[in-house]
């Protein structure tokens, strides 16, 4: 499955690489891209544990950039 988030005050572009790479090493996550330019975020992982992956996912981005909102 493949979605598309809005993400509300993603403050740089090195803390969008950040968090698309820790994103990455998630298990069950085939793909994900963050963009600073867009402010929107791409996730492409494994169906049946989508919602699991996704709490996974605003853990990491929380850590990275606690000010960043994951519009779902």
């Amino acid at each position: 499955m493949k979605k598309k988030f809005k993400l509300t005050d993603l403050d740089c572009a090195n803390c969008a690489a950040k968090m698309e790479d820790a994103i990455k090493k998630i298990d069950g996550v085939a793909d994900a891209n963050v963009s600073f330019m867009t402010q929107k975020m791409t996730i492409e992982a494994d169906d049946a544990r989508f919602d699991e992956i996704m709490k996974e996912v605003v853990a990491v981005c929380k850590k990275v950039e606690p000010d960043c909102i994951i519009n779902m």
